[in-house]
């Protein structure tokens, strides 16, 4: 593992936690030599996150469409940036860069970005591990929804436990080194009634 993309806000959210949970994932991933690919601005978690890896001299990789380098404030100061065409490039680049995905606090498109990647690898398109950083409980109910969604058969164990819900990222990222992809089943078992 050398590249660690993470999804996350572009606001700050309404707790000091998350702004400080970014800062230290960026220093941490910095210390730990491990490059950031990140969505490329610099507002908000966003900007938090690169600065402090940037900081702490680490290697930084934004990707951004064009769309939105006035939105998000395109980070300019980044060890590379990317300026792409649509979000469909975005999350194709940032996915084909990355080793492993983490999304921090965030909003529908961080959702949407780190439920993307997990549904490509429940696929067999990519064995990267992925994991959701629970910043002051902020994936408590989701990681609860996670387990009723298995309960209720429309997630399987196997897929349930590609995605990794932990507190402090270095657990985190020592359970990405571990990790070892599901057996991919290309048929689809039908209900018989």
């Amino acid at each position: 593992m050398q590249w660690v993309c993470v999804f996350c806000g572009s606001s700050m959210g309404n707790r000091p936690d998350y702004a400080e949970a970014a800062a230290a994932l960026g220093r941490l991933l910095a210390e730990r030599e491990l490059g950031l690919i990140y969505g490329g601005g610099n507002v908000g978690l966003m900007g938090v996150m690169a600065n402090a890896a940037l900081e702490a001299g680490g290697e930084v990789v934004g990707v951004i469409p064009e769309a939105l380098m006035k939105f998000e404030v395109g980070h300019l100061d980044l060890t590379r940036l990317h300026v792409v065409g649509s979000m469909h490039e975005r999350k194709a680049l940032m996915a084909d860069l990355a080793d492993a995905f983490i999304a921090l606090p965030g909003g529908i498109g961080t959702m949407e970005e780190l439920f993307e990647v997990w549904t490509w690898g429940q696929l067999g398109l990519h064995p990267k591990p992925l994991g959701f950083l629970d910043v002051a409980g902020y994936y408590g109910q989701l990681h609860t929804f996670l387990d009723h969604m298995a309960a209720e058969g429309f997630l399987r164990e196997r897929h349930r436990a590609m995605v990794a819900v932990e507190s402090d990222p270095a657990t985190l990222l020592a359970r990405f080194q571990a990790y070892a992809p599901p057996e991919v089943v290309r048929v689809i078992a039908r209900d018989t009634a």
